[in-house]
């Protein structure tokens, strides 16, 4: 096998060729390294690589391991030890990570290699990842839009064979709206089910890391690895993980899944909506019956979303103050002016938009009315899947309910740039389970853009949900496509 043809590979083949010695660690990362030079300079998936210290632990790579000697990427939220982590923000330049994330540790122990770091929206916020203030993201099917975000970088660098495989962060659907708009499969597990520890928090409720990898047995793999409590992680949860891996298979008899006739909307892009029906078709001939359910608090998730997300954000970003580490505003009179200009020097404008709305529904005489109302509708939101999943074994949806949009397109727009989050936001207000697979393609501009298809689970029921994206990506080809990003000359 040539170097050009290694990137292509999945984890589970890659780990094959690993496993049988026909292919050494060392090799791999070097083959990676050539193939983000010919692409990333298009692309710009990621933020820093360190190549050095990737070879020197793929030289040690124990390769009998679960992920023995396979990279992963990782969205610069995420702290690596000795590494960059910043968020993409001006307010984190220099900042290099003292400890590994908790994630991290689980990788290193599974024999993964932590491998660059991916560029997002600053601090996670945004869904197109032009919030970035180090650089711009462009989608590798179409490089005139955006790829998805928060969480663009790592959908971007895994579309490209740039990353076998890479984790994001989930927030409102940071990881399954890149992975439709890219093209991949993005994975979000139950709130809790994997530890937050080392992940800069957003929004604490919300927050979940996971998986963006080219098939869901990739996403399995990953979980296998990665899931479980940490009594570094208040909100982790201590229960069993199964093997998510083993228990793939191709059969939906039995399988009863939910068509939310509020997810079926107005305003869905004619090729999105024909797309999903044809999936939602071919899992009926998979075996699993169809039925149409109700979600009825769904128009108020995303008013839900940014009262709460918001309010979370404000207060954990208040530690970025120019006191203990990253940027710090020059010769300041006194500490008031300290923090107030390193914020304003350091934040960019949608981080600053979202810490005042998120001050303000906090504030004195406006938190009633806002956040004690907000959490109480998102018992409602909770109560809605609960039932849905009294009836059913999972719910199914777009996950985007438009193709990857033009960059700049909705930058003046904070409203349209959060709409296209409403088919994701619901599952983070609810902490359950989720996946992006990709169910065909919409042609736009003489481009073939992405179309994802959401399956969303009961709490802990990431098995569930990756046996069926399964059983369905295996039944079509759409996982096979990739983006026409050819090799520099």
């Amino acid at each position: 096998m040539t170097d050009k043809d290694l990137p292509a590979l999945s984890i589970a083949d890659l780990q094959s060729l690993l496993r049988r010695r026909e292919v050494s660690a060392s090799e791999v990362i070097d083959a990676l390294r050539k193939r983000i030079q010919s692409v990333d300079g298009e692309i710009g998936a990621y933020l820093s690589l360190d190549i050095d210290g990737a070879m020197k632990e793929a030289e040690e790579a124990n390769v009998d391991l679960p992920l023995g000697g396979v990279p992963v990427a990782i969205k610069d939220i995420i702290n690596v030890m000795g590494q960059p982590c910043t968020c993409a923000s001006n307010i984190l330049r220099g900042y290099r990570s003292p400890y590994d994330a908790t994630i991290i540790q689980k990788l290193r122990t599974a024999g993964a290699i932590p491998f660059g770091k991916t560029n997002l929206d600053e601090f996670a916020m945004g869904s197109s990842t032009e919030n970035s203030a180090v650089k711009l993201t462009r989608n590798p099917w179409d490089l005139s839009r955006v790829p998805g975000g928060s969480s663009g970088g790592s959908a971007a660098a895994v579309a490209t064979d740039a990353a076998f495989g890479a984790l994001g962060s989930d927030t409102g659907g940071s990881i399954r709206q890149p992975a439709a708009l890219s093209g991949v499969v993005g994975f979000k597990p139950t709130y809790g089910r994997v530890s937050r520890f080392g992940l800069v928090a957003f929004a604490s409720s919300l927050d979940q890391i996971g998986p963006l990898t080219k098939t869901v047995r990739d996403s399995a793999l990953i979980l296998n690895a990665t899931a479980g409590h940490d009594p570094r992680d208040s909100t982790s949860l201590n229960e069993p993980v199964p093997d998510f891996a083993a228990k793939l298979g191709n059969d939906l008899r039995g399988i009863r899944l939910g068509l939310p006739k509020e997810y079926m909307i107005e305003g869905i892009d004619p090729q999105v909506r024909a797309a999903v029906d044809d999936a939602v078709k071919k899992m009926n001939s998979l075996g699993a019956d169809i039925v149409d359910v109700s979600l009825p608090h769904t128009d108020y998730a995303v008013a839900v979303y940014y009262i709460l997300a918001t309010a979370e954000a404000s207060a954990n970003l208040a530690r970025f103050d120019g006191v203990r580490y990253g940027h710090r505003a020059e010769n300041p009179k006194d500490m008031l002016d300290l923090y107030g200009r390193t914020r304003e020097q350091g934040f960019g404008p949608e981080v600053k938009r979202r810490i005042i709305l998120g001050t303000y529904v906090l504030s004195s005489g406006y938190y009633d009315a806002y956040y004690l109302r907000a959490q109480k509708v998102r018992e409602l939101i909770r109560q809605d899947f609960a039932r849905a999943f009294e009836t059913v074994d999972a719910l199914i949806s777009p996950t985007s309910p438009v193709p990857a949009f033009k960059l700049g397109e909705r930058t003046e727009d904070p409203l349209q740039m959060y709409l296209a989050d409403i088919f994701t936001i619901a599952a983070n207000l609810a902490g359950i389970c989720g996946i992006s697979v990709p169910c065909g393609f919409a042609k736009v501009e003489g481009h073939r853009l992405p179309i994802g298809l959401q399956l969303l689970g009961k709490p802990l029921g990431e098995a569930g949900i990756l046996q069926m994206a399964h059983a369905y990506e295996q039944s079509t080809d759409w996982h096979k496509a990739r983006p026409p990003i050819a090799p520099a000359k």
